[in-house]
């Protein structure tokens, strides 16, 4: 199974100042033109202290200067690495318009603060999910977890105040490298990945 891209040129001269506002012009571009069902999911890879890796798909909830934020269990295996190995790989798979996004850079928890505002905006079945998994660990049965939630759910009915779990939050990645990837014609793909230096960024071009 081949494909063979036909996009346009992407090259220096099309790039942002910064990989942030740089993103928030694919970004907007993709989620504007309604290719994809969820274009803020991405890919997060995360490794153990001895080097073995895991993937696993989540919702990006927020991008700024400072970085990309997700929000998960603390306990689960993602969470697990990142505090052991704070360093992270995150890709966005556009695949439709011909495009990744492949960030590499620090994990570190956000604040308490915004972790809860966060989980304020939350549905309420989301919020009790929150507390009913225990994201990664082996469940006996789908009624036993099922069980749990119907137990939350009694205990919070709708429009009752949940709070977060204390084991539940967000962490952001501090990007070191953003690479952008524009498939193009026989595989001679465009690839722009900005390093930061200091307090800027040096761009630089790969072979595809």
């Amino acid at each position: 199974m081949r494909e063979q891209y036909r996009s346009q040129d992407f090259t220096e001269k099309d790039l942002a100042t910064g990989p942030m506002d740089q993103f928030a012009r694919w970004f907007r571009q993709v989620a504007a033109g309604g290719m994809l069902h969820e274009p803020n999911a991405m890919v997060v890879s995360t490794a153990t202290p001895e080097g073995r890796p895991s993937s696993r798909t989540v919702l990006l909830k927020h991008y700024d200067d400072r970085g990309f934020v997700f929000f998960t269990n603390y306990g689960s295996r993602k969470g697990r690495e990142l505090t052991a190995n704070p360093y992270a790989s995150l890709l966005f798979p556009w695949h439709p318009l011909a495009r990744q996004v492949i960030v590499t850079g620090s994990a570190a928890r956000v604040g308490r603060d915004e972790t809860v505002a966060y989980f304020r905006t939350r549905p309420h079945g989301s919020q009790l999910g929150a507390w009913a998994s225990e994201q990664s660990s082996v469940v006996g049965s789908r009624e036993e977890l099922v069980g749990r939630y119907e137990e939350l759910d009694a205990r919070y009915p709708e429009g009752e105040k949940v709070p977060a779990p204390p084991q539940w939050g967000g962490f952001r990645v501090v990007p070191e490298t953003v690479e952008f990837w524009q498939g193009r014609e026989n595989r001679l793909h465009d690839r722009l990945r900005y390093v930061r230096e200091g307090t800027g960024w040096r761009v630089e071009r790969l072979c595809p």
